[in-house]
């Protein structure tokens, strides 16, 4: 592009790190050195908290760090670094700011006051200050103020211009903040900078707010597309790259996993294999949770660790569900097999949720993920399109590490025709339909294996109970039809149910 001064050629050099490892793995590893980038967004999106980083990481390594800002004060700086449990000792802080931000007359003389000062004096300023200290990094805070001064959108792009050739020459790494005030000259600024990181805050119906962060535009870097969760807590930003499973692909034997319920494994034809997934769907409190726990405790008892992430019950629920069952969920946990991870949806994004989950495969070694359930999963995603595009990811990358998935997901309605608020069983491996169903007088529970993509599997419908000596599977509902309308018409000459003696349990 005509203006544009390129660095001499010669030997590449190695990417330098951001100071953020999540935009590192965005980026492959790291920028370019030597480079102009740009961290545009709104105000409070974080940019100056992603700058620091940047600034940071270049003390970690023993560089020169500049930081000049035209908006804020140092002691401004100081208390977000203080806040985030950073010491900004090695950072120069060149300060650039209005005459009536400071009343001390004793004040050194490098504070200068760019409203009354011409846009050249105040470029020459920098330009000094660069050549006397020589920084390897350099941040500058911000854009607006320049674009201020400028006047006019042709001066305001010779003076980027006028920059980037300045700092070509200086061996200098530069970050350029933007807070968007002014949108006419954005596609000429992304035109001139090697590289463009937006970042977004949103606001939601409920529930906290929502960051994240896109790379525009990566000179010469071959990048992750698309927007990525990130939060802000102490010690900086959080990024959570978009999960792109094909990158996750581990070796691991396809043997069957067991339920620890012998009738239910017959009915799944042996069991599930290891890296599927099995969706278990029915209305609420028929015994979905209760069953995919029964999986968690069978991989304990083959000293496998398992993770439930469960977004509409508390530990203490879970933990008095499985005590009712006589199941060894306590002590599995004391032996740190079993880890329940409560998920807030109004609070946490999904990126950070499939972080989370990546985390617990990746660190914990994880073996069994319960997903309980994806009604709260849905209740965390602005749209449900994405809801679909993510679970997808997220199901092929515990696939593809050979991770057991049960997701659950509650119906509407408790007995008769119901409506799912989701349809998501194409997603599944397999497909596992609970139902309520009246039989003389008493209100009974069903369960059938209607779908099992890796295999064969039982088609018939069996009757399940829950009770203080766990989870019992009965045999085929022979000479019954219509279940799963919720009042069956018994046809057959011997009763296949329970016996009475299990159902006052």
């Amino acid at each position: 592009m005509p203006g544009e001064i390129e660095p001499v050629e010669g030997p590449e050099l190695p990417k330098i790190s951001t100071g953020n490892i999540g935009l590192d793995d965005i980026l492959g590893g790291g920028v370019d050195p030597e480079r102009v980038y740009l961290f545009e967004g709104q105000p409070g999106s974080g940019k100056t908290t992603l700058a620091l980083e940047f600034l940071l990481e270049g003390g970690r390594r023993g560089e020169r760090t500049l930081y000049i800002t035209l908006s804020e004060t140092e002691r401004e700086l100081r208390l977000v670094a203080k806040r985030h449990g950073w010491s900004l000792e090695g950072i120069t802080i060149f300060e650039l700011i209005p005459a009536e931000a400071s009343l001390d007359s004793t004040r050194e003389l490098t504070v200068l006051h760019p409203a009354e000062m011409e846009l050249s004096e105040t470029t020459q300023a920098i330009f000094d200050k660069v050549d006397a200290l020589a920084p390897s990094r350099i941040v500058l805070d911000s854009l607006s103020e320049l674009r201020l001064l400028a006047q006019s959108p042709l001066r305001y792009r010779r003076q980027i211009l006028a920059l980037k050739h300045f700092f070509s020459g200086r061996r200098s790494t530069v970050v350029l903040l933007d807070d968007l005030s002014s949108q006419q000259n954005e596609l000429q600024l992304h035109s001139i900078v090697h590289g463009v990181v937006l970042l977004e805050q949103l606001a939601i119906d409920y529930g906290a707010q929502r960051r994240r962060l896109r790379v525009v535009k990566m000179r010469g870097i071959d990048f992750k597309g698309g927007f990525h969760d990130f939060t802000i807590r102490y010690g900086g930003l959080r990024v959570y790259p978009r999960l792109v499973a094909a990158e996750h692909h581990s070796d691991f034997n396809t043997e069957v996993v067991s339920s620890g319920i012998s009738e239910l494994d017959l009915m799944l034809g042996g069991g599930m294999e290891r890296g599927t997934n099995a969706l278990f769907i029915g209305a609420a409190g028929v015994g979905k949770s209760s069953l995919a726990l029964t999986y968690a405790i069978a991989a304990a008892s083959r000293g496998e660790r398992s993770a439930i992430f469960t977004f509409d019950e508390g530990r203490g629920t879970i933990k008095a569900r499985a005590k009712a069952l006589g199941l060894p969920l306590q002590e599995s946990i004391d032996g740190d097999l079993i880890e329940i991870q409560q998920i807030d949806p109004a609070e946490m994004a999904p990126g950070e949720f499939a972080d989370a989950v990546r985390r617990s495969v990746e660190v914990r070694n994880v073996q069994v993920v319960i997903i309980d359930s994806l009604n709260g999963y849905l209740n965390a995603m602005p749209d449900e399109r994405f809801l679909i595009l993510q679970m997808h990811e997220l199901l092929s990358y515990l696939s593809q590490r050979g991770v057991s998935t049960i997701l659950v997901l509650a119906q509407h309605g408790l007995v008769g025709p119901m409506d799912t608020p989701l349809d998501i069983s194409y997603l599944a491996d397999g497909v596992l339909m609970l139902r309520y169903f009246e039989f003389d007088g008493s209100v009974r529970r069903a369960l059938s294996v209607v779908k099992k993509r890796s295999g064969t599997h039982e088609h018939t419908i069996r009757e399940f109970r829950l009770s203080e000596q766990g989870i019992t599977v009965g045999p085929p509902l022979r000479g019954f039809a219509g279940i799963f309308t919720g009042t069956p018409l018994y046809k057959g000459e011997e009763t296949p149910l329970l016996s009475q003696t299990d159902a006052r349990r």
